[in-house]
């Protein structure tokens, strides 16, 4: 790798760093305005490649809540490079896909694209990241567009109960609002507010570029050089996030005037650094995992004929977590499906799973993040949310081993300390 060395160090801060990921060699670099670049080679025709920017739902003052989402539309709405009809066409003419999403911590902006297409998504993406507009014409237009995408979570009670379990859960907390935010905010957003926005968040440090793909790491760290350097330095100016108090549980009841009754009985769960977190991702998929014998499922569908959909989540933050057990059901029977729920949640807390039990457990979770490992694009994004994180990638084979390292004991423990009912929340939408 030395000649690359030579190569490249006038323009990168380290030279290639490299690292194994399934037994494959990947690169990570960090460009002398601090952006990091890492590439994991694919055998592939397709190249997946983006940005994850280190700013979400929860980096938003009050009088901003919906902001990270907006500047992620406004993303689309031209650069000073691109007009937004040359982006669509730009992107649209090579059969390629230009996505982006707004989580609570973070920001993707990225594209799916034929490998020989590679260098137009590069420029396309680095147009759009670095340079953007944010026309005060297009701003108007948006502002309907995403007062319209309000109104349809608000009419999808299955998605809308999220959001307000978490309103509840952290309430009083930058975590405690939905990532759409509000129409009344809507109105008062400008060229101003999303520059205001993206300078504070939007800077190299602040954020990876990731790439998945055939093209040789040598082309992408040449054309990283070529596209991203002639952009912004890094600089600092970036809101810390204060961890959400701990609050009482609570037990709420919202009227929706709906058919069904819809459920989510939850606590607060661990943040993505602490390795308790793999245990508490076993219980949930024991609990309402996609497996048709998760003990949830069995209860509420099989045996009782109660429920036909049921769920269970974990969700880590980088300072907190999320647990949630979701099902909908007849209104007439969701005394019945609560109190099997949380029956289901003190047989956890009351007894160890025995040897065959964890055997299972411990398998299905296995197949399940196998076979979720198999989809691309979601792996493309989990290594890019990784590295921007962990400044690591947490391989398949490295977490089948935590998982194989799990005792009765540690599942124990963790139930007690998420699922005591002293700690739980539930919310009923009816």
């Amino acid at each position: 790798m030395r000649k690359y060395n030579n190569l490249f160090r006038p323009y990168f801060k380290n030279a290639f760093k490299l690292n194994y990921i399934n037994n494959q060699q990947y690169s990570s670099l960090v460009l002398s305005n601090q952006l990091r670049v890492v590439y994991l080679h694919s055998v592939s025709a397709i190249s997946y490649c983006g940005f994850v920017i280190n700013a979400g739902a929860r980096d938003e003052r009050m009088d901003q809540f919906g902001l990270a989402h907006f500047v992620e539309h406004m993303l689309f709405k031209g650069s000073k490079k691109n007009n937004s009809k040359h982006v669509i066409k730009h992107i649209g003419n090579i059969g390629g896909e230009l996505n982006a999403f707004t989580t609570k911590e973070e920001t993707f902006l990225y594209s799916i694209c034929l490998s020989e297409d590679t260098e137009k998504a590069i420029k396309l993406l680095s147009n759009l990241i670095f340079c953007p507009l944010f026309p005060s014409i297009e701003i108007e237009k948006e502002k309907e567009i995403i007062k319209d995408e309000i109104d349809l979570c608000e009419s999808i009670p299955s998605e809308l109960i999220f959001d307000e379990f978490e309103n509840i859960l952290f309430q009083k907390s930058e975590l405690g609002h939905n990532i759409l935010g509000r129409k009344c905010n809507m109105d008062k957003f400008t060229s101003q507010s999303c520059y205001e926005f993206f300078n504070t968040f939007y800077n190299p440090k602040n954020m990876v570029f990731f790439f998945y793909g055939e093209t040789p790491s040598t082309k992408i760290f040449h054309l990283a050089q070529k596209y991203f350097l002639e952009n912004k330095e890094s600089f600092i100016s970036i809101k810390s996030r204060i961890t959400p108090k701990i609050i009482s549980s609570q037990k709420k009841k919202i009227e929706k005037k709906l058919n069904q009754s819809h459920i989510i009985i939850g606590s607060r769960g661990y943040d993505r650094y602490n390795e308790k977190k793999i245990g508490l991702y076993l219980l949930s998929n024991l609990l309402g995992g996609s497996n048709m014998n998760s003990r949830l499922n069995v209860s509420l569908r099989e045996t009782h004929g109660l429920a036909y959909i049921i769920e269970s989540n974990s969700i880590s933050y980088s300072d907190t977590g999320c647990f949630n057990i979701y099902f909908s059901c007849d209104s007439k029977v969701k005394d019945k499906c609560i109190n099997f729920t949380y029956k289901e949640l003190k047989k956890l807390c009351n007894k160890k799973l025995n040897t065959l039990q964890l055997h299972i457990y411990a398998k299905q979770l296995k197949g399940k993040l196998g076979i979720e490992n198999e989809n691309k694009e979601n792996f493309a994004l989990r290594f890019g949310k990784n590295l921007l994180h962990l400044n690591k990638y947490d391989t398949l084979s490295n977490i089948y081993k935590k998982i194989d390292m799990l005792k009765s004991s540690d599942l124990l423990e963790i139930a007690n300390e998420i699922f005591d009912e002293k700690k739980i929340f539930q919310l009923i939408f009816e």
